[in-house]
This record gives structure tokens, sequence and C-alpha cells, in this order.
């Protein structure tokens, strides 16, 4: 299960990540509770913050993704975090003082935002260089494992703190708790990364990366699945927000304890993708299922009548979630040429953030004019009729493979379905 925890480099990059990690959700939850209390429990302000916050990753991350296939990919990473550090700082130091105001959220929000769009699809490609090819499944549940168990800790403890010193603090730890991936980064030994082909600079290499993700219909059908299940499904950092505060009537802790059972269930998704990395390239049919069970799960979210029932039904839309997420990274990293990394990763993660400056306000539009349970229903609508879909398109083009005769044959008509054809890379 935890094989690429035998590399050294890896274990340094694992650990500064939990710390960091832990500090980011804190600043998270502490960023979400600041601007409620500043405008009054105003959904559409915090729809605003996160969309400043998820704007940037639209705006560079393409561009992110050119600079990883050219730079060191490890020093540009310690600059970037050297800047969220800094964004905490700022803000910590405003709100301690007592001097913040929204507009002050906003701002930090689009210059995070922007580090943010060029420190992820960085980080993701750097993963194959630290481990390689052989372990990117593994490492890559690996990271989401320690992603959500700090989404367990930092909200159980952002809920507390904000309650006994407010949310200022939170900020100014996540600064000093982001020194520990820049430490992880400058420990690890160059010569024993596994470093793909540098690509020169030239004109047209973003172009480059566009047509071949448009030429590789595969990939293309996953990055179209992950658009619409991230922009309209994962949307519950405006979602548990509004729902413990205006719903139920909750505070931070309410707040904290929604969010930690959803990370208790994108534990789980984790730590089952960590099992299921030895088993070879991730399968089709477990990205749709777990993308379509997702959708369906959300959906029935919102209909749950009490604050109790509400909790603990996100546990299962977290394992699904996590599934899903894990799947269909890994599946774009195994599939994709080592010099088109980058940039393949960099539009990604543009698919997979950059629909939230759309889905952010339109969420929080829709949970003050229809409540707050309507965008867990409309979301998880959404995901599941796409997973659908989607599932109709693989198979059309043979992406899915399993027996089909007579009749079935003949309407489907699929291409390279016959004994010895050719088969999509996704096949499963």
């Amino acid at each position: 299960m935890f094989s690429s925890l035998k590399v050294r480099n890896y274990r340094l990059f694992a650990t500064g990540q939990v710390v960091s990690n832990v500090g980011t959700w804190m600043q998270r939850i502490a960023q979400d509770w600041l601007v409620l209390v500043l405008s009054h429990n105003n959904p559409v302000a915090l729809g605003i913050a996160a969309a400043l916050q998820f704007l940037p990753t639209l705006l560079f991350s393409l561009w992110a993704g050119v600079l990883a296939d050219r730079l060191d990919k490890r020093k540009l990473l310690v600059a970037v975090q050297a800047g969220l550090a800094c964004c905490a700082l700022v803000l910590g130091l405003l709100d301690v003082t007592g001097v913040v105001q929204v507009w002050h959220v906003y701002v930090l929000c689009f210059v995070l935002g922007t580090f943010s769009a060029v420190e992820v699809p960085v980080r993701q490609s750097f993963v194959a260089e630290i481990v390689g090819r052989a372990q990117v499944a593994n490492a890559v549940a690996l990271n989401s494992t320690s992603f959500n168990l700090a989404r367990i800790v930092g909200p159980a403890i952002a809920g507390v703190m904000i309650t006994l010193v407010g949310t200022g603090w939170l900020f100014l730890g996540n600064a000093l708790f982001t020194v520990a991936v820049i430490a992880g980064l400058l420990l690890m030994d160059p010569a024993k990364l596994i470093l793909g082909p540098k690509v020169p600079r030239a004109k047209g290499q973003l172009l480059e990366g566009l047509r071949y993700v448009w030429g590789r219909k595969d990939i293309l059908t996953v990055m179209v699945l992950v658009f619409f299940v991230s922009t309209f499904g994962m949307t519950f950092f405006v979602t548990l927000a509004v729902v413990a505060a205006n719903v139920f009537g909750r505070n931070a802790d309410g707040y904290g304890l929604l969010s930690t059972t959803l990370a208790i269930g994108t534990l789980a998704g984790a730590l089952w993708a960590v099992r299921r990395s030895s088993r070879g390239k991730p399968r089709t049919r477990l990205l749709l299922g777990s993308a379509l069970a997702f959708g369906l799960l959300e959906v029935l979210v919102g209909f749950m009548p009490t604050y109790a029932s509400f909790a603990v039904a996100l546990i299962p839309v977290g394992l699904c979630l996590m599934t899903f997420m894990t799947t269909a990274n890994s599946t774009v990293q195994l599939s994709v040429a080592p010099e088109m990394r980058g940039r393949v990763m960099g539009l990604y993660m543009l698919v997979f953030v950059g629909g939230n400056p759309l889905g952010a306000p339109m969420v929080g539009w829709m949970a003050d004019e229809w409540g707050g349970r309507s965008p867990f229903v409309v979301g998880g609508a959404i995901a599941a009729l796409t997973a659908v879909v989607s599932g109709l398109v693989l198979f059309r083009r043979g992406g899915i493979q399993r027996p089909v005769t007579g009749w079935g044959r003949l309407l489907l008509r699929r291409p390279g379905y016959a004994r010895g054809g050719p088969k999509s890379p996704l096949a499963s």
C-alpha cells in the first residue's frame, strides 16, 4: 500500500504536504467563516470569494503547465509556496489587528488563487519525477490520503479555534505550516529525481498541448466528465457553510463538523485508492461508476431532514467523490506522454477547478433564491447525468470493453471491437 514511501524524496515531499494541508484546511474554514461574518451570512458573498480564488486557474493554469514542462519543477514549487505563505501572513495580520474588510479578503483570494493556479499543475506533474511512472498511481493515492487526513484534522481544529480565538490566528498558523513544504523540497536530492525531457522554449507550445488532448478522445472525455462533476457537484466550499448557518442554524463548529464528516468519506476513498494502486491502471468502469454514485448520493443528501442525518450522509458522498478524483487523476497521468505531462495536467486542473468561477456564484445565488439544499440536488443530478452520457460515449468508442454479440454488435457498431482490433488506452 505504501510502496512510494520507500523513495526518500517522496517521504520528504509527503511529510511537508501533510503539515501544509492541515494549515490549508484551517485557512479554508476560517476564510469561509470570516466572509460570512463580514457579509452578515450572505451566501452570494461567499460565492464571490470562492470565484475570485478559483478564477486565476481559469486564466493561468494552462501557462503553468507550459512552465512545468520548461523549468525545474522543484525550484518553481519553492517560489510558489513562499508566495502562498505570504498571502496567509497578510490576511492573518489584517484579521488579528481588526482592520479586515470583505474587499481585503476578495483581493487576497485572487492573489492566493494565482499562486495556486501555478502550484497545482506543477506539483501534480512533479510527482512522476519523484517516484517514477510505475509508482504514479500509488503516489497520487497517497497524496489524496494525506490531503483528506488533513481535511479531517484541519476543519475540526478550525471549528474549535475560531470559537476560542477567532479566525486571524488560523491564517498565521497556515503561513507557518507552509514552511514545512518548502523545507521538504529543499532537502530533496535532485540527483535522484526521474526527470522528464525538458521542453525548450518555442512558440505554439500551449496550442500543441491543446491539440494533443483534442486528438486523444479518451482523455478528452475524462476531462469533460471532470469539468461537470467539479463545477456543479463539488461545491462544498460554498454549500456546507450555507447549510450549516442558514438551514440548520449552526455556528463555526457546526460547519467544521460537516467538513470533517465529508472528509471521513474522502479519506476512506483515498485509502481504498491506495490499495487499488497495486492492481495496475485504473478502470474506466470505476471512473464512471464512482461519478454516477457520487451524483445520486449528493441528491439524496439534499433531502436529509436533520443536521445529524445530513452529516452522516456526507460520508458515502465523500468516499465516491475521492474514488472518482483519484481514478481520474491517475488515468490522465498514466495515459499522457512524459514531455506533455505538464501541459496536460495544466489543462486537467483548468477543467477541474476552472469551472468554479462559474459554479460558485451560481451556487450562492441558487442557495439564496431556492434554499440551501438546492445546490446539492441540482449539482448531484448534473454529475449523475454527465456520468451516464460519458459512459455512452466511451462505450460507443470502445473505451469500455465487454462482450457484445448479435444485435448488440450490430446496433453499437463499435470500432475495433473485433478480436485483435485496436483498443482505447482507457479500455477496462
